[in-house]
């Protein structure tokens, strides 16, 4: 048997404690973040050997390492072919320089690498314990569909999305809002922060003990694991060799994307550079830059809008992957190493106006139609470049990844590109379904009511 990975919370004052209880309590008892108490170390062979696999394959042999024993090895198979049915592109612009497609699942998003498997893993470790639990999420966009989706009619599970209500587009509300069953959305009057905030205090709530509360955002190990599969995969898809050296240009909100990156290359896979491209909301490139940090309240809209974040939760796990401690407040009490962050991860923020740019750009040079995030990440990259060319060379491979179908950011790229763009079937599907959500104002009080009232 396998020595059992164990999860402790980034706050230093909770008990280590197995996947299936980090997965179920969501956050830690001492309102930290579990991290994986060590991760498994990967081979040049074993890397060799996820080239000829397919995602749902190669998602199992990733997750497999990560869990150890906590599920058979046969039973995470199942649970990653069946839901894992859809293309993931990697698509090459120019010399080494490609697109990583995240678009392709039933929501049209990346989150949905990560929902889709983690409601099946609660589901299973559910059925077996005969337990019933209630996931509170916070979205500033895709998460909320992607989680409501991967919920919809699972037994044993109820699901509370909460969203800022004029900070969503109509698509990614509508996808929160259509499936109704097991799943209830709520318009928050403020921001994403205010929205994640809520949930992480519902957490550290006595009275809403009774109702089995777990999260479904990034704050979940188990919506983070899932994420560093697809570095993986990009990786076996374009590079040549096992020593060949890559770089990932990541949009940036709450740092889920880019934790799961930063766990991969913990594992072995040879990342030479994160470029953690945000939109205005800058104050982790600023914290790379002068070693403040300093959150952006409130946070700024952007048609980026999924990353409209101004204290990013999963920066503490960031930070404790470089051996520093960060509360949930964004007081670091112990510093990380930030030179080595600074070698592993270079920020830079693109403003609104530089995204719309990028979008006629990739349109016009390269026929290529891409979203406001993926096209932060794709100026981030090429920005990246421009400052340091000893990156652009044959040698590195460069990967920048598009995090969400076009089609979600209809509206806004129809005024930027002066031209139609068809839905994809999966958003199409829901633009005539009947909406059903609530709204609420900012206030903890009435959404613990809320909670109960409805239980």
């Amino acid at each position: 048997m396998k020595e059992q990975i164990l999860y402790y919370s980034t706050n230093g004052r909770a008990p280590q404690v197995s996947f299936r209880e980090a997965l179920f309590r969501g956050l830690a008892p001492d309102g930290g973040l579990y991290m994986p108490s060590r991760l498994p170390a990967v081979s040049e062979s074993f890397l060799e050997s996820l080239r000829s696999k397919t995602y749902p394959g190669l998602a199992a042999e990733i997750m497999g390492l990560l869990l150890q024993d906590e599920i058979d090895k046969a039973d995470l198979a199942d649970l990653c072919y069946d839901v894992y049915n859809f293309a993931i592109p990697v698509e090459r612009i120019d010399e080494n320089n490609y697109i990583l497609k995240l678009d392709e699942g039933p929501t049209a998003s990346f989150k949905d690498f990560a929902a889709l498997l983690m409601g099946r893993l609660m589901q299973h470790f559910l059925r077996k314990e005969d337990r019933y639990m209630t996931i509170l999420t916070a979205t500033s966009g895709d998460t909320g569909g992607a989680v409501a989706n991967a919920f919809a009619g699972l037994q044993n599970i109820r699901v509370v999305i909460l969203f800022p209500a004029e900070e969503v587009t109509p698509v990614q509300r509508k996808q929160m809002t259509t499936l109704h069953s097991n799943v209830q959305a709520i318009a928050v009057n403020g921001k994403f922060d205010d929205c994640q905030a809520l949930v992480k205090k519902a957490f550290m709530e006595s009275s809403l003990e009774p109702l089995n509360l777990s999260s479904a955002n990034s704050i979940n190990i188990g919506r983070l694991l899932p994420q560093s599969v697809y570095y993986f995969w990009a990786w076996s898809r374009i590079t040549l060799k096992p020593e060949n050296r890559i770089i990932f240009s990541v949009p940036s909100g709450n740092l889920g994307n880019l934790t799961g990156g930063l766990i991969a290359r913990e594992m072995g896979l040879p990342v030479i550079r994160f470029i953690v491209s945000t939109n205005s909301n800058n104050e982790v490139p600023e914290y790379l830059r002068n070693g403040t940090y300093s959150p952006v309240n409130p946070s700024i809209n952007n048609i980026s809008s999924a990353m409209n974040v101004g204290h990013p939760s999963n920066l503490s796990r960031v930070i404790a992957l470089f051996g520093g401690e960060m509360d949930e407040n964004g007081i670091i009490t112990k510093s990380p190493d930030l030179e080595k962050m600074r070698q592993v991860l270079s920020g830079i923020s693109v403003s609104d106006e530089l995204t719309a740019e990028t979008i006629r750009l990739m349109s016009r040079k390269y026929s290529v139609i891409l979203e406001p995030h993926g096209a932060v990440a794709w100026h981030g990259l090429k920005q990246f470049l421009r400052e340091n060319p000893d990156f652009d060379n044959r040698n590195i491979f460069r990967v920048a990844i598009e995090t969400a179908h076009p089609g979600k950011f209809r509206e806004e790229l129809e005024k930027i590109l002066g031209m139609p763009l068809p839905l994809p079937d999966s958003l199409a599907k829901i633009e005539g379904g009947r909406e059903e959500y609530i709204s609420l104002e900012n206030d903890f009080e009435t959404f613990r009511k809320y909670l109960i009232n409805t239980h």
